[in-house]
């Protein structure tokens, strides 16, 4: 109980000598994630991009709004892994290689926390992302969480927005028995990175 007691004393006094503040480090490492559509029955489908370049505001920040607004990442639409490599093909040939240009590329304008809750700091909230397809940009608000030094955003496009009905059309009458003659348009995305924090005084964390 001692030794809690003054590794407590410890954080605090390094923390207070820091000035309050907070020290996070990200990786150069993101993991990008889908999940589309099939069957009127909404079938869920997931996938990866394999290929992700990531170039980070910062590396060190004092909060998330320092560290990721301005981010940007850059994804090569060949590289994919549903772990069926036949499926793999037919999302290149008939989905992903119909859009305009070779890349979808993301960046990061804004972060807002939730509000606090009972008085206490949350570690979730909202972060927009502007993501550019098939030559056509949209803002696309995602909510995110951050547990255990990992930050993870979902949202959902729609493919509509992107202009994307071609493709779409594609996709489905290439794979019309499969899919049972309905691909959706909504597509449900996410991306996650390693946040570490040293010395963190919670009230920080943005």
């Amino acid at each position: 109980m001692r030794k809690t007691l003054f590794s407590i004393v410890t954080l605090a006094t390094l923390v207070s000598a820091n000035g309050g503040g907070c020290t996070l480090v990200q990786s150069n490492d993101v993991n990008v994630t889908w999940k589309a559509y099939k069957t009127l029955a909404k079938i869920g489908v997931g996938g990866q991009f394999t290929d992700v370049k990531y170039t980070p505001n910062k590396k060190e920040g004092k909060n998330f709004t320092d560290l990721l607004v301005g981010s940007k990442v850059s994804i090569d639409l060949t590289k994919i892994d549903t772990k069926n490599s036949g499926r793999d093909k037919t999302l290149v040939d008939n989905f992903f290689g119909k859009l305009n240009g070779k890349t979808i590329d993301g960046t990061i304008i804004a972060i807002k926390r939730d509000k606090n809750k009972d008085g206490k700091k949350v570690y979730h909230g909202v972060v927009d992302v502007n993501i550019t397809m098939n030559s056509q940009s949209v803002t696309v608000p995602m909510k995110y969480n951050y547990k255990d030094e990992n930050f993870k955003a979902k949202g959902t496009i729609d493919l509509f927005d992107f202009s994307a009905n071609e493709a779409l059309k594609n996709i489905n009458k290439s794979c019309f028995a499969l899919h049972k003659g309905k691909t959706w348009n909504d597509v449900s995305i996410e991306f996650s990175t390693t946040i570490k924090a040293t010395l963190c005084n919670s009230e920080t964390k943005k």
